[in-house]
């Protein structure tokens, strides 16, 4: 007999799987522990009410071991069967009722020497050419531990671009860096100059001109040989040729002769 808390789940692949999923208290003080004090621990920057997109946040627990059940529907679930949930939501927004312990934005001036940052990579060309903008957010979101700006950039793209930010550089140029977390800081822009990225993928070659194809080379067996009717049609022309220089010759022979027996007959005379 499965207990209540163990359900069918569907997988990628299409096949039924048994996976024991968490209670609504449980999830609860997952998303308290996120929404409340933590956010920055999993790549996710609060606005400035407190509030996340529910896609973004369903797409950081769903990364978490034990947690990749986690639909809309669960957290709809906490809300109806919990008598004091610790969340609200408002339209495609959630976050915590109690957000005293949210770590505050702040200009930093002891900003790490290298951050990291992703974007998809369509947006590759433009960055190497214009700099970094934010993109969807009104910061670009950064981070100090690589592992997880790659982890945020496969939230908007399967194989995001990393680039690797000079941020001393930037400062030095007049870039404000807000921190917002133990690891996560966020700026308006970065210029083109003080990044590092990977090249452009090599574009493709113009597809060369179809040769005219070359005829296939005969196979040859050890006592055999092929005629090549080219060369036996020029060899009949140029014997017809000779054959016509012959007779031609023949009677520019014959007509000598007539005149020269011609001129014997008159001297005889």
């Amino acid at each position: 007999m499965i207990s209540a808390c163990c359900r069918c789940i569907f997988n990628f692949s299409g096949f039924i799987t048994v996976g024991k999923q968490r209670s609504p208290q449980q999830l609860a003080k997952f998303l308290s522990y996120i929404l409340e004090r933590r956010p920055d621990e999993f790549g996710l920057v609060l606005d400035e009410d407190g509030y996340v997109r529910i896609k973004d946040i369903l797409k950081a627990v769903c990364e978490e071991e034990g947690w990749r059940y986690v639909r809309r529907a669960a957290i709809d679930e906490i809300l109806f069967t919990l008598q004091n949930p610790p969340i609200e939501m408002n339209d495609n927004r959630i976050r915590a009722k109690n957000r005293i312990l949210l770590p505050k934005h702040t200009v930093t001036k002891d900003i790490p020497k290298l951050l990291y940052t992703c974007v998809r990579r369509k947006a590759h060309g433009f960055v190497l050419d214009k700099g970094i903008f934010p993109q969807g957010y009104p910061h670009i979101i950064l981070s100090s531990d690589r592992d997880l700006a790659e982890r945020m950039g496969k939230r908007a793209d399967q194989s995001p671009i990393l680039l690797m930010v000079q941020a001393r550089k930037s400062a030095d140029e007049g870039i404000v860096f807000y921190q917002a977390g133990e690891a996560v800081y966020l700026a308006d822009f970065i210029p083109a100059d003080c990044f590092t990225a990977p090249p452009l993928p090599k574009q493709k070659e113009e597809s060369k001109k179809q040769e005219v194809p070359k005829e296939k080379e005969r196979q040859q067996f050890p006592g055999s040989f092929f005629i090549n009717l080219a060369d036996e049609g020029d060899k009949k022309r140029s014997a017809r040729k000779k054959k016509r220089k012959e007779i031609a010759k023949e009677k520019s022979k014959k007509r000598l002769r007539k005149q020269k027996q011609k001129i014997w007959s008159e001297n005889e005379k």
